[in-house]
């Protein structure tokens, strides 16, 4: 696949991103693509390995190693360096529903997996994808699939992330009535109300759901579905009900001074950075004046300037919280990570093709670096205690460090606090990204579905059905806190499954 010796005549070279002193001006997506011809030379480095572990998407040592849709990638790679960009399209869509979202936000296990990446850079999958779906839908080929026939059954999806939209999607191809339920304002899920704009421009989720609508697909909007729409109604009016809600309970942070003013969860705070975009904002520019926000009446804008912020957590949510708060003129940025810091290439314990756990810089902490001349990251740290001034406003921080420790009786390695080692930093903002706990209550007991001990929907090994009948789950809600990839995973599994189970097979 690809060029014969491809990966020995090219070197692996990215698409630009805007720097760092003007995209911290907006919420523009910085990351841009490379000339026709030049990605074409990035497809060429595909190496016919032989055995193509980017498409494998198996668990290696507990962590998944290669895309779990199973995209042909040898194959899409050897059309995109022929240029034949239509055929390029047609084979990424039998295996994925909506590469324009994993090109943008995936961290790539594909290419985490790509042999060639074993001694040299990997192919620059993501991109040669991203390449193939901007030319589909640059070109007019990007299409949902309109049934000819339809079979009569009713499916209400509940939630309308990247699971829901998938498994929604294939059920509308094989010829059902489909209903998406959305419990806020627009479509989209955490695709919309959890990724900031500069990942994922909202345009882009925009022109697929128009498609998706053109297509048949209906969607219901501000449909809290266990609170201002009845379960029992959709069991009712529907043959199947797809539960697809994301793991939308987060971790909290329990230290003393927990009320004070001026603490958010992550994933509240960027919705709120997003919609007040949506709301109010042309082209993505911050807004220079004050704009009300949801509930304390409070913009994004008002939250941030001029303010010590301080992130805790420091994965990607915790990033985009970084880069997102820089944006609206933080007066300084902090994020605390619990755990040590990984290292800067593989240890021998964690070799190819598993997935790297080392040091990851991303934008939001580059941006933090070219700003304020540091990394904003400190490590083996969490809050002791928030600290109020005498209004109920949270004013500094009280840290502790942590070291890690062996549990004599799990064996598992916990990080415990170091006696002494407290210190103040400056906080009147926090941003809570520690994790999200699973689904929410008064969703899966409207259901009156069974759920495990970390509060996802039980099923079968493997299967996607719940404990209650007709009633099916998807994504976060069914596995956990996880990658978009694996929730369109989980989406068009959980669409063949509910397929089979109302026509007797499926030829999904």
């Amino acid at each position: 696949m690809g060029k014969a010796g491809g990966f020995l005549e090219y070197d692996r070279k990215d698409g630009p991103v805007r720097q760092e002193a003007e995209r911290i001006g907006d919420f523009r997506e910085f990351h841009m693509s490379l000339p026709a011809k030049e990605q074409k030379n990035q497809a060429a480095r595909c190496m016919d390995c032989g055995i193509p572990f980017c498409q494998g998407g198996g668990m290696i040592s507990g962590m998944a190693s290669g895309c779990p849709l199973h995209n042909l990638v040898p194959e899409i790679n050897d059309l995109v360096y022929r240029g034949r960009m239509a055929e390029a399209y047609k084979r990424l869509s039998i295996t994925h529903s909506f590469p324009e979202f994993t090109c943008r936000v995936c961290p790539a296990l594909c290419e985490a997996a790509c042999t060639c990446g074993l001694h040299d850079a990997p192919v620059a999958t993501k991109e040669n994808e991203k390449a193939v779906i901007e030319y589909a839908f640059a070109n007019g080929i990007a299409e949902e699939i309109i049934p000819k026939v339809r079979t009569g059954k009713k499916v209400a999806v509940v939630g309308s992330g990247p699971s829901g939209l998938a498994a929604a999607q294939l059920l509308n191809m094989r010829g059902h009535e489909v209903t998406v339920f959305e419990r806020k304002d627009r479509i989209g899920g955490l695709l919309r109300y959890g990724i900031p704009n500069m990942k994922l421009d909202k345009s882009v989720i925009d022109r697929r759901v128009r498609l998706m609508e053109k297509a048949g697909v209906h969607f219901v909007v501000n449909a809290d579905v266990g609170r201002t729409v009845n379960a029992a109604d959709l069991e009712k009016d529907f043959d199947a009900v797809i539960l697809a809600c994301g793991a939308s309970r987060p971790r909290d942070i329990q230290a003393p001074g927990r009320d004070a003013e001026g603490i958010f969860f992550a994933v509240d705070f960027l919705g709120r950075v997003t919609k007040w975009l949506l709301d109010n904002a042309a082209e993505n520019k911050i807004i220079t004046e004050t704009a009300a926000g949801p509930d304390d009446g409070a913009s994004p804008l008002d939250l941030v300037k001029g303010r010590d912020v301080v992130v805790i957590g420091g994965g990607d949510t915790g990033n985009d919280c970084v880069g997102s708060t820089i944006r609206l003129g933080a007066k300084s940025v902090t994020q605390l990570e619990m755990m040590p810091m990984p290292p800067e290439k593989r240890l021998p314990s964690n070799p190819w093709p598993e997935w790297p756990r080392i040091l990851k810089t991303d934008y939001g902490q580059e941006e933090a670096i070219w700003k304020f001349g540091s990394d904003p990251r400190i490590y083996q740290t969490t809050v002791k205690e928030f600290v109020k001034d005498k209004k109920g406003r949270l004013k500094e921080l009280i840290l502790i460090s942590l070291k890690p420790e062996k549990d004599e009786k799990t064996g598992r390695i916990r990080m415990v606090p170091i006696e002494g080692s407290e210190k103040k930093i400056p906080a009147q903002l926090v941003l809570i990204a520690a994790g999200f706990l699973g689904s929410e209550p008064y969703v899966t007991e409207s259901f009156g579905v069974e759920t495990d001990a970390r509060t996802n929907v039980k099923t079968r090994p493997g299967e996607y059905a719940s404990t209650k009948s007709r009633v099916y789950t998807a994504g976060d809600m069914h596995r956990g806190q996880s990658l978009v990839v694996w929730a369109i995973t989980e989406g068009r599994n959980a669409a063949r499954e509910v397929d089979r189970d109302l026509m007797g097979y499926t030829n999904l």
